[in-house]
């Protein structure tokens, strides 16, 4: 529980989140960047996440690369769509938003499906556009919109752009490490996620696991020097688990230990299976006090939920906000364009017993606010 913790917060986010205290000594190690024996830490990293994404670990392979999950997109939406290729964006949330942005910088040809934050992937209207424009080459989704916590139907969209020819990128920033997923289920040519997220490292770098033919075909198309993915795999591949440029080195010692425990708990099934009682111990309590999800049930996902704000003139977020923080808990304000919510995690080095603590400490400052929730159950 958090008063028993060695941290001041317990980070309710999507990232960074909470991370074991042995995570953070990992970085207490220091490697040179030209070390046989760091390298050959960033080598077994990448096999690690190949053999996490896939069992046909021959036909792909894994990059890193330095920044936050936006870089590690970024990367990819730059280097592996053609000079005359054509990106369709399916895009229920801000995070879909920024690929479309990223894509429309970069002076990529770029055709989105948006629908609104609370509505799942429309797959009959995708397929349309797909089949009515043959020059999309490439298609983009992010799979959990930590937007509103909407987990969208990856598997679905995938199995729809294989059919119809196109390369799937797909967002996993949040789901990957937990929830259970492979690139086979997906159909993803490229499955991007990031350190901080459940495999619960700190932040630093991001990762890109792809099918090797797919990549391999990429040479020459980056519109970007320090984001040139095919350059940043090539490198690695040829050097031994060297980076092109100076790299986040106190990250990658974290993220190796973070792999460690995930496999210590047992993988990616068990992981999801306490993110998921983390999720129901807080909606559960939540509900009890009063409050009211912003999707339903049947899209949300494990890894965040979205809360509206209660219909209350006494509730202000930030009092609210500042109140938890002072009892431990970090929370995270809401990013939907349409309503007043704020967000909780359930992901990082947290637990159905910190769930419940939670809800408690909410409804106390509740009371504490003058704010009057009408209580079920």
């Amino acid at each position: 529980m958090v008063n028993e913790r060695d941290t001041q917060y317990l980070l309710l986010t999507p990232g960074p989140l909470s991370t074991t205290r042995t995570v953070r000594e990992a970085m207490m190690q220091e490697h040179s960047t030209w070390d046989v024996d760091y390298n050959s830490i960033v080598q077994s990293i990448r096999e690690r996440l190949v053999r996490l994404a896939t069992n046909d670990t021959a036909r792909h392979t894994a990059a890193l690369m330095p920044g936050s999950g936006t870089f590690a997109v970024e990367s990819v939406i730059g280097s592996v769509i053609p000079p005359d290729g054509k990106l369709l964006v399916l895009n229920n949330g801000a995070y879909g938003a920024r690929i479309t942005k990223i894509s429309q910088m970069l002076g990529i040809d770029t055709v989105e499906l948006g629908q609104a934050e609370i509505e799942s992937t429309d797959l009959g209207q995708a397929e349309k556009i797909l089949t009515e424009d043959p020059a999309i080459t490439h298609v983009a989704m992010v799979h959990c919109e930590t937007t509103t916590g909407m987990l969208n139907p990856a598997d679905a969209v995938g199995k729809l752009v294989r059919r119809l020819g196109r390369v799937f990128i797909l967002d996993a920033m949040s789901s990957f490490g937990g929830i259970p997923m492979s690139m086979e289920s997906t159909g993803a040519h490229y499955l991007i996620s990031s350190a901080n997220k459940c495999v619960q490292g700190v932040p630093g770098f991001g990762f890109v696991v792809a099918d090797r033919a797919t990549l391999e075909a990429t040479k020459g198309w980056a519109r970007s020097h320090s984001l040139d993915l095919f350059d940043q795999w090539r490198e690695m591949e040829a050097k031994g688990g060297k980076w092109r440029f100076t790299s986040p080195t106190h990250v990658v010692s974290a993220f190796a230990r973070a792999l460690d425990e995930l496999e210590a708990e047992a993988g990616v099934n068990a992981r999801h299976a306490r993110y998921a009682a983390n999720q129901q111990t807080m909606v559960e309590g939540m509900r009890r006090i009063g409050f009211r999800t912003l999707i339903g049930d049947e899209v949300q996902s494990p890894i965040i939920t979205s809360f509206y704000y209660p219909d209350a003139a006494e509730f202000e977020f930030q009092k609210f906000y500042d109140a938890l923080k002072s009892l431990g808990f970090v929370i995270y304000p809401g990013k939907v364009s349409h309503a007043q919510c704020f967000r909780i995690g359930s992901i990082g080095d947290v637990h159905p017993e910190d769930m419940t603590e939670l809800v408690g400490h909410v409804a106390k400052v509740l009371e504490e606010m003058g704010v009057n929730l009408v209580v079920s159950g």
